[in-house]
């Protein structure tokens, strides 16, 4: 294979020298669009790597792949549903049929829903039962229907203007719950309960103790309805919980969870900062979607993203990479990445439920920069693993704190060089534990700003460098089927209780939790 033997000459080629031999390398290995920069000559790739890359991802039909996406063909063929989270991010103008049926009225009647509700609530017209405003927000979700939304009300926090404190609840352990409403006042606090089916046994029991704990409080039901919101299709479920029509907003099948930020899982945006907010995060990543689309493929972020991906796991044994953005608003960046990555292409069957005969997708971690300069960099410099990094900064901060910007970008742009230049034996001393090889890969993405708008394109970048990915391993990127196992067995012993294990190593752990605490499994 053209790109096998191509990597058997590049293994031996050394970044640094590759910049010495081009003094166009940054310029011919860069890519600027609105808003963005995204450096990739950090990375072992010549313009004969991209040429070989483009070719194997047209043998995949990557972009036909795309285009079907967009159009809404059903190309999770294992749950037979369309992928159609961009088109919530497309005008109104636009036409996304799906059964025969545009999809785009129904989008942005709910869009229009969640912008009249979160104006009444940040304005003062939707009030708590006994007649306070809403002074906070206690969400309650799971997986994609928490990780988004709390990712961007965090990077958002120094967006000016009222903001209404939102609190994010996922964990079924109790703490996280009781944490939650230890400081919460019930008479101006609004509950977002975020679940599709209204079912999900994490959510559902989260809810039900707020629930529970708002009625005690206020000594009526009825205040359910002033104080409860869902993000659900279940609308019977949702009636019965006892929150009102007005108070219920749906999202379709085609909305995955790890997607569902630009669906009325939005909505705590909406009402932390303003429905104009989350405005421009759609609109950011409608910028994206359409670069994506129209960009020619070597000029084009994601796939090219993508492509460098499959070459470090395919082709120099990757086994992870590393999430690095320069700014403590996206300290949950990476977290929220795991979730899109691993949950979509952390799998070994292909689309036609064939095993695969490669690697797919890699571990995602990271943290924010500096902080994690003082934990994990250390790994990524000398360590005996080979992580590509990816560096993510802002040009301009919301943050006035004078000279602490100008630091945060000098470690930003120090840490990829240091990776690439390493520091020979003979400039340490002679001291080999404090020479390292360097020749390490890093891509560097600079955005003008952290706001709304660039946060969407960064997202959706992310999103579809994803996608790119998929299709190379030729896997389902839009199924998680790997989850569900877990799931049953979780209610099966807690259906069973005291009646027996499939094993015995379960039933012992088991034994021991009984005897440890009453009450206990």
């Amino acid at each position: 294979m053209a790109l096998q033997r191509h990597r058997e000459t590049l293994a031996k080629t050394n970044l640094a020298a590759l910049f010495a031999a081009d003094g166009q390398r940054f310029e011919n290995f860069s890519i600027r669009i609105d808003g963005l920069l995204a450096d990739y000559s950090k990375n072992r790739v010549t313009a004969e790597t991209i040429a070989l890359l483009l070719k194997l991802a047209k043998a995949c039909d990557v972009e036909g792949w795309r285009d079907r996406m967009f159009a809404g063909d059903k190309i999770n063929a294992s749950e037979q549903r369309a992928v159609l989270h961009t088109a919530l991010r497309r005008p109104a103008t636009d036409s996304v049929m799906l059964d025969g049926e545009d999809a785009m009225p129904f989008i942005h009647k709910v869009l229009n829903d969640m912008k009249v509700f979160s104006d009444a609530v940040r304005g003062g017209a939707w009030k708590g039962f006994t007649g306070k405003q809403i002074t906070s927000v206690i969400h309650i979700g799971i997986g994609g229907s928490v990780l988004g939304p709390q990712l961007v009300c965090e990077a958002l926090g120094n967006e000016r203007g009222k903001k209404i404190p939102v609190r994010f609840v996922s964990n079924i352990d109790g703490a996280d719950m009781a944490g939650a409403l230890e400081s919460a006042d019930p008479h101006s606090t609004l509950f977002i309960v975020a679940s599709k089916t209204f079912t999900t046994q994490e959510t559902i029991a989260n809810a039900q103790t707020a629930r529970q704990w708002l009625i005690s409080h206020l000594k009526d039901e009825k205040a359910v309805a002033r104080h409860f919101v869902a993000l659900s299709t279940n609308e019977k479920a949702v009636a019965d919980f006892g929150i009102a029509p007005e108070a219920t907003f749906p999202f379709r099948d085609w909305v995955g969870g790890r997607y569902s930020l630009w669906s009325a899982i939005g909505l705590p945006v909406c009402l932390a900062f303003g429905f104009g907010t989350f405005r421009a995060l759609l609109d950011g990543a409608h910028a994206m979607d359409r670069h994506f689309c129209e960009a020619p493929p070597e000029r084009n972020i994601p796939l090219l993203l993508g492509l460098i991906g499959v070459w470090h796991r395919n082709f120099f044994g990757a086994q992870s990479y590393a999430v690095l953005p320069y700014s403590q608003n996206l300290e949950r960046l990476p977290v929220w990445l795991q979730q899109v990555d691993m949950e979509s292409n952390g799998k070994t069957v292909d689309r036609d439920g064939k095993p695969v005969t490669y690697d797919t997708g890699p571990v995602v971690f990271g943290g924010a920069g500096t902080n994690g300069q003082h934990t994990f960099y250390q790994l990524l410099h000398q360590g005996s693993s080979f992580i590509p990094c990816d560096f993510i900064g802002f040009a301009a901060t919301p943050a006035n704190v004078p000279g602490h910007h100008r630091m945060l970008l000098a470690n930003l742009l120090a840490q990829p060089q240091a990776l690439m230049a390493g520091r020979p034996l003979a400039e340490s001393g002679n001291d080999p534990q404090r020479a390292f090889s360097g020749n390490r890969p890093s891509t560097t993405l600079l955005f003008e700003r952290l706001d709304a708008w660039h946060l969407g394109l960064l997202l959706a970048l992310y999103e579809h460098k994803i996608f790119v990915q998929g299709i190379i391993w030729n896997i389902n990127s839009f199924d998680q089927w790997g989850v569900e196992l877990g799931k049953v067995l979780a209610n099966d012993i807690l259906e069973k209780g005291k009646g027996g294990t499939p094993d015995a190593s379960t039933a012992g752990l088991q034994s021991y939790l009984r005897a440890h605490a009453a009450g206990s499994i």
